[in-house]
């Protein structure tokens, strides 16, 4: 279950993915597959071979790929949510959601 997102930040997510950007989100989310983690980072790119390219910097496997609609993502949380947030300098995502 996800929440804590705006709309607008969802749209501009979708838009920063379409146009090939490696775009960061990151909202509250509970499922009992994972225990301790209240928030996910979808990191999105439209360009497949860019966001494999992107992800192998973090030993990310191309398989993690969420291939929705047009939203490829990964998703991201835990200990590797914070240390790619913290690489990526999204400093108010990780402030936001005091991750």
């Amino acid at each position: 279950m996800a929440f804590g997102l705006k709309r607008e930040e969802l749209n501009q997510w979708k838009m920063e993915v379409e146009n090939g950007k490696v775009a960061f989100l990151t909202h509250y989310w509970l499922d009992s597959r994972f225990p301790g983690c209240d928030t996910v980072t979808k990191a999105g790119c439209n360009d497949l071979d860019k966001l494999i390219k992107w992800g192998n910097q973090y030993g990310l496997d191309p398989k993690w790929i969420h291939h929705d609609d047009k939203y490829p993502h990964y998703d991201l949380f835990g200990e590797r949510q914070k240390h790619i947030l913290i690489a990526e300098k999204q400093w108010s995502q990780l402030d936001r959601f005091g991750i």
